[in-house]
């Protein structure tokens, strides 16, 4: 592979304005590995890593795969940021390498180039390589398993169906958009009047059968916790559309992420290219070639899906991610490299001005969804403990200041179900929350949007429900270059009674 992956580069040959895109692709390539660097630890690092450290079959919001992974990684490495940055940095680079393995089958060898060139130059690469999310083993098994299944389909290579069978139960177990996966591939034979036939082997059904046996954890910690992250993941997302109103801001805003994370050229010229397809009746299934249809059949479904959900929903910028593993390959057919070049380009000046922000700093991000300051955080609440060493810590924003002191700290931190609040993957293990009867707790909470230095001057009534007394003390002020940009309320509560809290367990 790595020799045809030189004569793919080769192809473009080396007059001055393709030398231009490889110099600038070189840039990306390394900006990402200085940024694994520069970059601080995220809520969502902290919070996986959590799962990690508590190793299940499955886990309340998400499958299991993102906590193995890490815990692979940690083991070796040991628990530090580097650690968790090297492990979504090598797995999305084991990614790239699959789909250029992939995109070998669907584009001739002088443009092989193509393909490659629009993914990497890409910000969802980035985002993959440096952010803890289970979209990283996703779209590393999902790459796999369409790999497989064109070789054991369009290749006749039987044994594939096992492996396409064991991809698709770990992109599953990595996270449920893999469903898509099965779908895709019934799809394609349904539709594929060469290839219908198949429906009815022993190795589509070996296939759904191994498929079903990798994702057995999933299933098995679902029944012996209620069915509790299907339910998560279907109905509770079910809920939030309110009625059938099309909420256009919605669409628009996918619109906006999905041309940040892919490149507005990249984006908007699949845009135009599935649009001109479907104006000049090219997605005719009759009129599309075998291995094109392949490539449709597990990119427009997830496709559509998400930007029909967009109308009613807010879809986060990640659940597309899938679809653009094939979706790229198609459309690099149809790309110039006088835009592939304007692509690259455009995405070497983004990814300067990201770390011209990670070096410099010079826009605070007001948002606890930040790598900045945790760390700093860390230390000074090891500072207040130190003072009050009978106290428990805990925050309630969700999971993201508490994962963060979990990791950084030598003590057990606790988390919004404290106070009765919801707490994720948290409510489903073993808690000692009755055994802090009577003692102070030490409680933060973010201020992502604060407008001075002050103290709030307000009580959490929140607080008073569980604690006797509460006391607000001086509030953690994080600093850059004499400046603050992070701030958090900090408040010292006495005799804590958890009569009222409501555990799931």
């Amino acid at each position: 592979m790595q020799r045809n992956f030189q004569k793919s580069i080769a192809t473009l040959g080396y007059d001055k304005s393709n030398s231009l895109v490889f110099v600038s692709l070189a840039i990306i390539i390394l900006l990402r590995i200085l940024f694994t660097g520069l970059m601080g630890l995220m809520p969502q690092d902290a919070y996986y890593f959590f799962y990690s450290e508590n190793l299940a079959l499955s886990y309340f919001d998400h499958p299991p795969a993102v906590a193995y992974m890490l815990r692979f990684f940690t083991v070796i490495f040991g628990q530090n940021a580097f650690a968790i940055k090297f492990a979504d940095f090598t797995i999305t680079a084991l990614t790239i390498l699959s789909f250029y393995s992939l995109s070998q089958h669907f584009v001739k060898k002088e443009d092989l180039s193509k393909p490659l060139l629009l993914l990497i130059s890409t910000f969802m690469v980035t985002i993959l390589s440096l952010i803890t999310t289970p979209d990283v083993p996703l779209l590393f098994f999902w790459t796999l398993s369409v790999l497989s299944l064109y070789k054991a389909i369009i290749l006749n290579k039987k044994w594939h169906w096992l492996l396409a069978g064991l991809c698709m139960g770990l992109a599953f177990d990595s996270k449920y958009t893999a469903l898509l996966l099965p779908f895709g591939l019934t799809l394609f034979l349904i539709v594929s009047a060469n290839y219908r036939k198949l429906l009815f082997s022993v190795w589509y059904w070996l296939s759904a059968l191994i498929f079903l046996m990798t994702i057995s954890p999933v299933v098995i910690w679902n029944i012996q916790n209620k069915f509790a992250s299907f339910k998560f993941q279907s109905s509770s997302r079910a809920e939030s559309v309110q009625g059938f109103d099309i909420n256009i801001t919605y669409f628009f805003g996918v619109i906006g992420h999905q041309a940040a994370i892919l490149i507005p050229i990249l984006f908007f010229g699949l845009l135009v290219f599935l649009f001109r397809a479907i104006k000049r009746n090219r997605l005719r299934i009759k009129l599309i070639q075998p291995p094109t249809l392949f490539l449709l059949c597990f990119f427009l479904p997830t496709f559509f899906l998400f930007f029909g959900a967009s109308f009613f929903i807010w879809v986060k910028l990640n659940w597309l991610m899938p679809a653009y593993i094939t979706g790229i390959i198609w459309v690099s057919r149809y790309f110039s490299y006088k835009w592939i070049r304007m692509q690259v380009i455009v995405s070497v000046i983004i990814h300067l001005v990201l770390a011209f922000q990670l070096i410099f700093y010079p826009y605070p991000v007001q948002s606890d969804d930040t790598w900045y300051g945790w760390k700093d955080l860390s230390q000074q609440v090891e500072t207040i403990h130190s003072k009050h060493p009978d106290a428990f810590i805990f925050s309630a924003d969700g999971y993201k200041t508490s994962a963060i002191l979990d990791f950084y700290l030598n003590e057990k931190i606790y988390h919004p179900n404290v106070i009765g609040e919801v707490a994720l993957q948290m409510d489903y293990l073993p808690n000692d929350i009755p055994t802090l009867a009577g003692k102070e707790a030490i409680f933060l909470d973010s201020s992502p949007r604060f407008s001075d230095e002050e103290r709030s001057g307000i009580i959490p009534d929140k607080l008073l429900s569980y604690f006797s007394s509460v006391e607000e003390l001086a509030p953690i002020l994080i600093k850059r270059n004499g400046k603050t940009v992070r701030k958090f309320f900090v408040y010292l509560c006495k005799n804590y009674h958890p009569e009222k809290v409501l555990t799931v367990n």
